[in-house]
């Protein structure tokens, strides 16, 4: 039955698609994305120090579990979203560090010098300095947690600065933040997973070689990778390294190019296009005879974008506006009256994230660009100044998602950990606050 012209259309279903196009939008709006997040934060604080604290702390420890048969695998809801719903997320930031590989800032390695020194600055100038605050072996533990960029909050304060600071501004930044994450990655599979049980990484092999054998049997379809995921998954959460991991190698194994096809996806398209309208002029038209030229057209609009893309661009909004708030809703909830900052140890601790974050960043960021310029080995990108330097390396500051998640995992002791989280928030917002306020300055400079 052909569609009703688009003034035959009712008008709640013209006002309802108009509404979804500019939700699709709004989604995908860096800025909002951030916003989400730091309410998230501000409100599992408010709730974690309301007098409906204990419901706090009883919510995210409630057991959830998983079986089939006799076989149950039960765990507390805090670990299904730290250790399996932010896999997802990790799952992104290998697919963000495989396309930069491939064709973006980290794809030249003459364009890539000066984000890679910054952000090495930016790792060993906050680990250095939390390090000398605290020399206690047992606070010794975080030295890195300052050491991480929230890519979401900090492209998110730049993006509310607008369209007046400059394009490669950003696209330091995010190359910066990029890196940071590799950094990240790497120390928590060589610092933070201690006692490792080897014989998991034979498990992990096997999803990794079931992933390798889908992609050379052209199998496209994401859904199909869930099941070798998990696999890899599994295999990580059995030797004891953080299984998080997983999706960090599924990301950096995912392709950057389309599914091998007897021809160019365009013109599959257009082919598959012909035929139906071609079929639409049939005095009999069956059907079921359009199955065949309707599967084409969905094979041949999937691979027009490349896999990392097409999955990437999928999952943001579950991970922007779903996953990373929920994490920091189940895991920025820092009792106030359970941190004892009276003991040095605590209170050595937050201090030292805070100031790592705050100045550290900066001062590595900033000192290590300035050097690899001033010996030539680099050289500023068009269009940014060394303001804009100094922009992004207040803005680095950022650290709330991953440092959180590095601070899990480098504290046992809960009034370290609640100092360290402590920390974290204070020090990611104050660099926001620095960092826009510079920034609101640099706009005013240009105008």
């Amino acid at each position: 039955m052909p569609r009703a012209p688009s003034h035959e259309i009712p008008r709640p279903q013209l006002l309802a698609e108009r509404a979804f196009a500019s939700l699709e939008r709004f989604l995908h709006i860096e800025a909002v994305s951030g916003a989400f997040l730091l309410l998230a934060a501000a409100g599992a604080l408010i709730w974690a120090n309301s007098p409906y604290a204990s419901s706090y702390a009883a919510l995210w420890h409630a057991p959830l579990s998983v079986g089939l048969g006799d076989r149950v695998f039960s765990q507390s809801l805090h670990f299904w979203i730290n250790d399996a719903l932010m896999t997802v997320f990790f799952l992104v930031v290998g697919m963000e560090i495989r396309r930069e590989i491939h064709e973006g800032a980290l794809s030249d390695l003459r364009q890539a010098g000066l984000p890679l020194a910054a952000a090495l600055g930016g790792v060993v100038v906050p680990a250095l300095i939390y390090t000398a605050l605290n020399a206690d072996p047992a606070s010794r533990a975080g030295w890195a947690v300052p050491t991480a960029t929230d890519i979401a909050f900090a492209v998110g304060v730049l993006a509310l600065l607008g369209r007046s600071i400059p394009g490669n501004i950003r696209v330091f930044l995010l190359a910066l933040a990029i890196i940071d994450d590799i950094a990240a990655v790497l120390i928590i599979a060589f610092f933070y997973s201690d006692g490792l049980q080897y014989s998991g990484f034979l498990v992990a092999l096997l999803g990794i070689l079931m992933v390798v054998g889908l992609q050379r049997i052209g199998i496209g379809s994401a859904l199909v990778y869930v099941a070798p995921g998990a696999v890899i998954w599994s295999g990580l959460l059995m030797t004891g390294a953080h299984p998080t991991l997983a999706g960090v190698i599924l990301g950096m194994m995912t392709p950057v190019r389309s599914v091998p096809m007897r021809e160019q996806p365009l013109d599959a398209l257009s082919r598959a296009i012909g035929d139906l309208l071609g079929r639409k002029a049939e005095s009999n038209l069956d059907v079921g005879q359009l199955a065949g030229p309707l599967r084409q057209l969905r094979l041949a609009q999937r691979e027009m974008r490349p896999p990392v893309v097409r999955v990437q661009t999928a999952l943001h909004p579950w991970v922007a506006y779903g996953i990373m708030p929920l994490f920091a809703l189940a895991n920025a909830g820092v009792a106030l009256d359970g941190v004892d900052l009276s003991m040095p140890g605590p209170q050595w601790v937050m201090v030292g994230v805070a100031v790592a974050l705050v100045a550290g960043k900066a001062i590595g960021v900033i000192g290590a660009s300035w050097l690899v310029v001033r010996l030539g080995w680099c050289r500023l990108p068009p269009g940014v100044s060394w303001n804009g330097v100094c922009l992004i390396g207040l803005l680095a500051g950022i650290g709330f998602t991953m440092s959180i998640f590095i601070a899990m995992l480098a504290f046992t002791d809960e009034s370290l950990l609640a100092a360290a989280k402590l920390g974290v928030l204070l020090g990611s917002l104050t660099a926001a606050i620095l960092g826009l306020a510079w920034g609101v300055a640099l706009v005013r400079r240009r105008a």
